[in-house]
């Protein structure tokens, strides 16, 4: 599914409302002293603003062009893994910029670190002009630190010329998802990519399985990746990888995988709408070929998609470093809010197509998809879209070492995806792992 790369996915999950003082390792930050980024003194306030997503800059130009008091100096960050790496050094330099980009899984971690702001007295009374999923998602202790910007309804995309050709229905179920990946296999075609370095297939599935990583008892967390979520949709994937029917392409090269989707190589995906700027700039063949349909169920199941398939980022976040934290929470409402802003973000041709996080986000569809990519098929895609915005899991907790779990994780499913190991060996080595290394951290867990 490749929802991590090359931009990291990110999940409206609920981290809110945990208001347990231990659950967090013992180096929170320090209030009473702000340092760092955003200018003071005479003349307008410059804030720095580190992101990655397409269509920010334009995003920018609009804010400073409207605000004379305060503007935004805009730094382009490769991507979402890039990020983590330069505020890490940013934060211990004391120099972090006063906004940023980020995905939800790193909140928890973050705010353990001390390195963001709470700004709920800044952005509290704005709560309703969002959706509830997308507001937990910058929330950690019923503190906010972060403005969301993005919904992430999710479903499948598939070539349809060749789902016609060999006499194939969108997959309704994840047994059908099979199904049909074995008859494609007969052709020489793919149903799925699983690229080594991307174990967010496993997450997104486990999510949808009603799976819970992590959790909270007391003042403890609670670590269980061998739940029966997990090992269902472990089942899955195994099913697909042990019967070659998954391409293997790395998105480290991020033109190869889309020239595969071009060329009928692989021909699903489960995305959201942001993967779909991605598709219209780097094809050239198969322009109108494609449909979506929802994402396919467990048998037997209602429908629930996971939350989110990563995005080119959920939140505008703000740094403890920052001087000016309230006019660094207006600058983030605006960008998530103003009007000419979100649909700027929304199109996959100016922004990153995303879906804005805003109570009424399923206004903005019709920006967010593309008519150029789906041709006839753009307007049932609609509903499919809508329809998706309903049925998004919000039970899911991002832990405190998410990060470092998450790419302890990379490694064990690059073992699974070159046939190694199997899912449910991963899944024992990360439950060891994940619980070790919260010990050693100093936070307490059970597991």
């Amino acid at each position: 599914m490749n929802f991590t790369s090359p931009r990291r996915r990110f999940a409206s999950a609920a981290v809110a409302g945990i208001a347990l003082t231990g659950l967090l390792a013992a180096c929170g930050g320090n209030d009473s002293q702000d340092s760092g980024s955003g200018s003071k003194g005479s003349g307008p306030v410059t804030l720095d603003f580190w992101g990655w997503a397409n269509g920010q800059e334009a995003v920018v130009k609009a804010f400073n062009a409207s605000h004379k008091d305060v503007q935004l100096k805009y730094t382009k960050v490769t991507d979402q893994l890039t990020m983590q790496k330069q505020l890490t050094n940013a934060v211990k330099a004391g120099n972090a910029p006063c906004l940023l980009q980020n995905t939800g899984e790193y909140v928890t971690s973050w705010v353990s670190q001390g390195a963001l702001a709470d700004i709920t007295p800044y952005v509290e009374s704005s709560k309703d002009k969002f959706n509830a999923g997308s507001w937990a998602t910058g929330q950690v202790q019923g503190k906010v630190y972060g403005v969301p910007t993005a919904s992430a309804p999710a479903f499948t995309i598939y070539r349809t010329d060749l789902f016609e050709k060999y006499g194939l229905k969108a997959p309704a179920t994840w047994d059908d998802f099979i199904a049909a990946g074995k008859e494609l296999k007969k052709h020489n075609v793919k149903i799925t990519n699983y690229a080594g370095e991307d174990p967010s297939t496993l997450e997104v599935l486990a999510m949808q399985a009603g799976a819970h990583w992590y959790g909270i008892d007391g003042d403890s967390w609670v670590v269980n990746f061998q739940d029966a979520g997990t090992l269902k949709a472990a089942k899955v994937i195994q099913e697909i990888v042990d019967n070659d029917l998954n391409s293997k392409l790395s998105f480290a090269d991020y033109a190869a995988v889309q020239r595969n989707y071009d060329n009928g190589g692989t021909a699903t995906r489960q995305i959201s709408t942001w993967q779909m700027s991605g598709m219209v700039q780097n094809f050239t063949k198969s322009f109108g070929k494609w449909a979506l349909s929802p994402w396919p169920t467990f048998k037997g199941e209602a429908a629930k998609t996971p939350a989110g398939t990563n995005q080119s980022g959920n939140l505008t976040l703000v740094t403890q470093d920052c001087d000016n934290k309230e006019q660094a929470a207006a600058a983030a409402l605006w960008m998530s809010t103003d009007s000419g802003a979100v649909k700027t973000m929304a199109s996959p041709e100016t922004g990153s197509g995303v879906m804005p996080a805003l109570a009424d986000s399923d206004s903005y569809v019709s920006e967010a998809i593309s008519e150029k990519l789906l041709g006839k098929n753009y307007e049932p895609a609609k509903k499919v879209v809508t329809d998706s915005l309903g049925t998004i899991t919000t039970d899911w907790t991002f832990g405190p070492n998410w990060t470092a779990m998450f790419t302890k994780m990379q490694d064990e499913w690059a073992k699974v995806v070159s046939k190694e190991q199997k899912v449910t060996d991963l899944l024992a080595h990360m439950q060891k792992w994940t619980v070790d290394d919260l010990k050693q951290r100093g936070i307490s867990v059970k597991g």
